[in-house]
């Protein structure tokens, strides 16, 4: 019994080695003339910057971690995460509630101080529970602490209003300890997400690698250049078309963007504005090379002023020295955007220029030193969890489940995925298959009642993604 994997991203080559490991027939069908989707690399000028922004490996769980790095085997480097927030001129450290000490010293007081009454009222009763993401901010973490960092940065960053957001996942973020916030306003050193505290990266080739080491495994069974265009049932099969070819398959799953998927089938109207519905950002990555050996020792510095374009930069040669040429070091630049936007219409040279004069009058780089700029856009980058959220997407599970369709990843299950999420969806799915390819489960999507995992709450969610 063949299978149809829709899309050849980490998802989907994660369940074509999965399913050949079980002995499963399968065929990846990828858009593009190369596998990656958002985990894709461009090397040029000898500088290798990841497309779709700053990506590392990182695991609460062993087993995944273990999968992940056994793939790259020798080609992994281990490094301590040294992040950073801008914040008023000064770098305070990542988390911000674990950095308390760097502010001035009434910001540190304002922020220790809220966040014990905030306590306080709890215990006794006075806080209302928060309805939405702003509210769940000043909740959980008190005025200052929301006020200064999580309002603004993930304003900027969603740029969708905060009181407009859901709490499906929320509650997935565990409350930070009253020591640890003590702790960090004393100055006493605290370390917050300690999960990712250490991380991994590959010495050569980027993100990509790891996709290379995936698809090297199911080469024969990869099809690059075949973009999905027409689902259809028929004779008890289903038939995939790219306009040009079809193949034939006894089972489907998808791991492309739901939003691309609903476009091969014929839904009823009801299913498509469902889906419609489901909103999303886009990003635009600026990538610069500058004619310097080292620019700093941060893996990557949140932005949260206004006044700047770019919400996060991170810096490759702290991942890897082999990201950069002998004597040089680089930048990436992240900014979110709606797809459409005023500002993703922008021009690319427009974009970097000013990405540039940004970094430079915020000291993070001197613009006489860039040596080579280029632009990455990506259409799906994180999702938003709107108030309608959950309603939408159960129509939208609803339906391919109907039909037959399982959905697996990131934007296929419309969920703030990381890639060890991705990679435990994916084994999840392949561990409900029965030798005969059957699914066991009459759900089609394998953490339908769970949430996306979040890695911080700078992003409630990581993109370190």
């Amino acid at each position: 019994m063949k299978t149809a994997i829709l899309g050849g991203g980490l998802t989907g080559l994660t369940l074509g080695c999965l399913m050949k490991k079980k002995g499963l027939d399968f065929e990846v069908l990828e858009k593009e003339k190369e596998c990656g989707g958002l985990m894709r690399t461009v090397q040029t000028e000898g500088f290798t910057f990841d497309c779709s922004g700053s990506h590392v490996i990182f695991a609460k769980d062993e087993k995944i971690l273990r999968f992940m790095l056994g793939l790259l085997g020798n080609n992994e480097i281990e490094c301590r995460r040294n992040a950073k927030i801008l914040y008023g001129g000064r770098y305070v450290k990542y988390p911000f509630e674990n950095g308390l000490s760097d502010l001035p010293k009434e910001d540190d007081f304002e922020c220790l101080n809220s966040f014990v009454q905030n306590l306080i009222r709890k215990e006794k009763g006075e806080l209302e529970k928060p309805r939405n993401l702003k509210a769940w901010f000043f909740y959980t973490f008190g005025k200052g602490i929301a006020e200064k960092y999580l309002v603004p940065y993930n304003s900027k960053i969603w740029k969708y209003p905060l009181q407009n957001m859901g709490l499906e996942w929320v509650d997935r973020i565990p409350s930070p300890p009253v020591t640890d916030i003590i702790k960090s306003s004393l100055g006493i050193e605290t370390e917050g997400y300690k999960h990712q505290l250490r991380f991994h990266y590959p010495k050569k080739g980027g993100i990509h690698a790891l996709i290379q080491a995936l698809q090297q495994k199911i080469t024969h069974r990869v099809f690059t250049g075949f973009e999905v265009k027409k689902i259809r049932k028929e004779d008890g099969h289903w038939v995939v078309s790219d306009g040009k070819n079809e193949r034939q398959y006894e089972k489907a799953v998808s791991t492309i963007p739901i939003k691309t998927l609903i476009k091969t089938v014929q839904p009823s109207r009801d299913v498509q504005e469902s889906i419609h519905r489901l909103k999303h950002n886009s990003l635009i990555n600026v990538l610069i090379g500058l004619d310097k050996s080292k620019v700093n020792d941060f893996s990557w510095l949140y932005i949260p002023g206004k006044e700047t374009l770019a919400h996060r930069v991170s810096f490759p040669l702290n991942f890897s020295p082999n990201t950069v040429p002998s004597g040089k070091s680089s930048v990436m630049a992240e900014i979110t955007c709606c797809f459409g936007s005023k500002t993703w219409l922008m021009k690319d040279s427009e974009i970097s220029g000013r990405v540039i004069d940004d970094l430079h009058r915020l000291h993070v780089i001197n613009k006489k030193e860039v040596c080579f700029t280029a632009i990455r856009r990506s259409l799906y980058a994180y999702v938003i969890n709107d108030l309608a959220y959950s309603a939408n997407l159960k129509v939208a599970y609803d339906y391919f489940r109907s039909i037959g369709i399982g959905l697996v990843g990131r934007f296929s299950e419309f969920k703030y995925l990381n890639m060890d999420d991705c990679v435990k969806h994916a084994m999840d799915f392949v561990n409900r298959i029965d030798v005969s390819g059957s699914v066991k489960s009459s759900s089609l999507s394998p953490c339908e009642k769970s949430s996306p995992e979040v890695t911080d709450s700078s992003m409630i969610a990581k993109k370190a993604s």
